[in-house]
């Protein structure tokens, strides 16, 4: 089951999972030291999957004025054969339609998954760049119909 929470929301223990997947995936496994905690967590909603006390896929979503961002995408190293990442987008995505319809929506995405993100719809909007050492490419939905002609090219894949 996914779970959806803002900030405010959060138990200790959530949080905790949270943020110890996050470190892990983003700062250990990644060799990248940064301010992987911020600011932008305290207006983000917040997304998982877990089994028993095992974070299974994490993202955030975060609303801006006139767009919404999705950031922290993750799946834990040990979890990455189950398609736990096309849920949560999946999830996340339908949840932008639905509570900010007509937004556009970004993604700041490792430039070794852009097919990844080109499958739900988005498209790249900037070349590719260097952050804290690791290829990035931004990503964009310009709107809620290009999310609903890429889950229906997604079904087409799949028949």
């Amino acid at each position: 089951m996914w779970v959806i929470k803002p900030f405010e929301e959060l138990t200790a223990r959530e949080l905790h999972l949270i943020y110890k997947e996050r470190v892990a995936v983003f700062v250990v496994e990644q060799n990248c030291p940064y301010q992987e905690v911020d600011d932008t967590d305290l207006v983000s909603i917040h997304f998982w999957k877990q089994a028993e006390d095992r974070l299974l896929a994490y993202a955030r979503l975060i609303p801006e004025l006139d767009n919404v961002r999705i950031g922290r995408v993750l799946v834990p190293q040990g979890e990455r054969t189950h398609g736990y990442g096309q849920e949560l987008m999946k999830v996340i995505l339908e949840y932008a339609k639905t509570h900010f319809p007509g937004l556009p929506i970004h993604a700041q995405a490792q430039a070794y998954l852009q097919d990844f993100y080109a499958s739900f719809g988005f498209r790249p909007v900037s070349d590719i760049y260097l952050e804290d050492d690791i290829p990035h490419i931004d990503m964009l939905i310009d709107s809620q119909n290009s999310q609903t002609e890429s889950q229906n090219r997604q079904e087409e894949h799949r028949e």
